[in-house]
């Protein structure tokens, strides 16, 4: 059984693709799933937030995409309990130099296919922007997941995000679906949040998670000691909204 692979994409900045990545790569982790976590942004904030030094790495993303490293070669295991294949600035440069590669689209989906079946999910920490990097993970995807603060431009930006996926279906991965929609830096107290959230649930039903992440220090504070939360303060709401994001998704699982 091949695992499945969950692209994290929005391509507004700041609404918590990294976070959840590291966190659910964590969550899913600690219910026994095996997990891998493919940083491809060149920012590399997923493998710093995972307690790796972005500026020692040999192997990365990067020698991944050009075809330089196997991923087996590539990953390491990381205090959060899952393997993570990390990234640094080098990765920058794949966007141009992919441009000469044949496939250019379908690079990471090749690179991934030998260790499929060793996983139970591979999550996919895409880039704040629909570029060929964010291409590469929506064509290796079986799924997306959008993070999104509930704020009036984020469903501006979420029309975008879904018109990509709708043109990748269309042409290069037409078994992709779209997981879920996940609200981030959730403050009950805030009218618009509550206004947005109302919305979501009318467009999307089903497709909008129960589960909400709210705002939480230690969730922002875990990243600076290259930490999953559940690692730093398992008690806090932000490892507890987490697990039950990561549960929320095996029941689905189930239930189909």
């Amino acid at each position: 059984m091949k695992g499945k692979v969950l692209a994290i994409a929005n391509q507004k900045g700041g609404v918590g693709k990294t976070t959840t990545s590291i966190n659910l790569a964590a969550s899913l982790a600690r219910t026994r799933r095996r997990v891998m976590l493919v940083d491809v942004d060149p920012q590399g904030n997923a493998t710093m937030g995972s307690g790796v030094d972005k500026s020692t790495l040999q192997a990365s993303t990067y020698t991944v995409l050009i075809g330089e490293t196997p991923v087996e070669a590539a990953r390491v295991n990381v205090e959060g309990g899952y393997d993570l294949v990390p990234a640094n600035g080098s990765l920058s440069g794949a966007e141009v130099e992919l441009i000469e590669f044949d496939q250019r689209e379908r690079r990471l989906k090749i690179a991934l296919e030998p260790v499929r079946s060793s996983y139970d999910y591979i999550l996919i920490d895409c880039p704040p922007a629909l570029n060929l990097l964010t291409v590469n993970a929506l064509v290796a995807a079986t799924s997306v997941m959008i993070p999104m603060q509930c704020e009036y431009y984020a469903l501006e930006g979420l029309t975008a995000l879904l018109n990509t996926i709708r043109r990748i279906r269309e042409t290069l991965n037409p078994s992709l679906q779209i997981e879920g929609l996940l609200r981030t830096m959730y403050d009950p107290r805030n009218n618009l949040d509550n206004e947005v959230s109302a919305q979501l649930k009318q467009h999307f039903g089903d497709k909008l998670y129960r589960t909400i992440i709210p705002r939480n220090v230690r969730l922002a504070e875990a990243p600076s000691y290259g930490k999953p939360v559940i690692a730093y303060d398992m008690q806090s709401k932000g490892a507890q909204a987490y697990l039950a994001l990561a549960g929320e998704m095996l029941n689905r699982e189930e239930a189909a």
